[in-house]
């Protein structure tokens, strides 16, 4: 199914929408029961992660703000001393590009096998690790898990794959170590319900909330940088290759844009005959605008003769468990370097 179909029946609240959830209800049934196996196989990796370890990751495919919180966490860990490296699975090109564009100082390395590229990081010179979505993939050990959950992606009831967009059930926030509710849209009161159910879910696991708040909007071409109130009035083409294209456009719109959407697939591969179909959307609108995870693509490909593309930068805003935040943070800066197995014996190697 492509992304488009499947969001529709996702989050659709049509006759339609809810037919195909109960149509698929037979193959969501079958998805937690081939979870569950595959979940109590894939025990967490045994041992120590040879420098300090946080996994970045969610229950749901895609839209979280993910990749900008795993490169925050990053920056706030060389912040306390710690010299970091991202490691990515390689899954989308766009994802070590923007990751590379928001801490340029921060190696990135997208390899499918974690243990593999850890030990490349620390050979480097890394002194602590951030794994960009690597909640589900357990065989590399961490010293810490963060989840994260999109308030604004929120469903009622919980659908796993298939039926619904999570990858695992509530309960599975059990095992992580921090919990962050992430709204860029959404309200702060819709946020703090899903905090309540998410506290019920996972009793004792703390539970921050995170706006991903527009910053300010960026030329491509030489890094020139407007307020967000430049757009008030203009009519804006808004170009969103993501996973929540419909909290992109939400946010254009509550800064006072009339937005002319044009979504593509998440991690969409842009090309020439993409940018031919949009040239005429171009000439009507004041303003190109994209996310920055789009901008990376977009950017190198971006034609002369056409409105300059511009992007929106984001910055992560704690509201809410601040406190739990920094107390993890400090705790990852403050762990001492796990033995080499030459060191202390064969305990401590990294099995799986």
């Amino acid at each position: 199914m492509g992304d488009a179909l499947l969001r529709a029946i996702w989050y659709g609240d049509g006759y339609a929408a809810l037919l195909a959830r109960a149509a698929l209800t037979p193959c969501e049934w079958l998805y937690g029961l081939a979870s569950l196996v595959v979940g109590a196989r894939r025990a967490a990796g045994a041992g120590r992660a040879p420098v300090p370890t946080v996994s970045v990751g969610n229950l749901t495919v895609g839209g979280t703000g993910k990749t900008p919180v795993a490169a925050w966490f990053a920056a706030q860990l060389r912040g306390r001393g710690r010299a970091p490296a991202l490691l990515l699975r390689g899954y989308g090109d766009d994802e070590p590009l923007v990751h590379a564009w928001l801490n340029p100082d921060v190696p990135v390395l997208a390899d499918a096998d974690r243990r593999r590229s850890a030990e490349r990081a620390v050979a480097g010179g890394a002194t602590a690790l951030v794994l960009d979505d690597a909640f589900q993939h357990r065989q590399m050990p961490r010293d810490a898990d963060v989840v994260l959950v999109s308030a604004d992606l929120w469903t009622d009831p919980v659908r796993l794959l298939p039926a619904g967009p999570f990858r695992e059930p509530l309960s599975a926030l059990r095992r992580a170590d921090l919990v962050v509710v992430t709204r860029k849209a959404a309200s702060v009161e819709r946020a703090a319900t899903v905090v309540a159910l998410l506290a019920r879910a996972a009793p004792g696991v703390p539970v921050a909330v995170a706006h991903l708040a527009l910053a300010e909007v960026v030329a491509w071409t030489g890094g020139a940088s407007e307020a967000l109130s430049a757009l008030r009035g203009s009519r804006v083409l808004a170009i969103a290759g993501v996973g929540a294209p419909e909290a992109f456009v939400a946010q254009l719109q509550a800064v006072g844009a009339t937005v002319d959407a044009a979504v593509f697939p998440d991690h969409h591969a842009y090309s020439a005959l993409d940018l031919r179909g949009l040239a005429a959307r171009m000439a009507a609108a004041d303003r190109v605008v994209c996310t920055l995870k789009d901008a990376v693509k977009l950017g190198v490909i971006w034609p002369a003769g056409v409105p300059p593309l511009w992007y929106l930068s984001q910055s992560v805003v704690l509201e809410a468990g601040a406190v739990a935040v920094q107390a993890l943070l400090d705790r990852l800066a403050s762990l001492q370097t796990a033995p080499t197995p030459d060191s202390a014996g064969p305990e401590s190697e990294l099995h799986g």
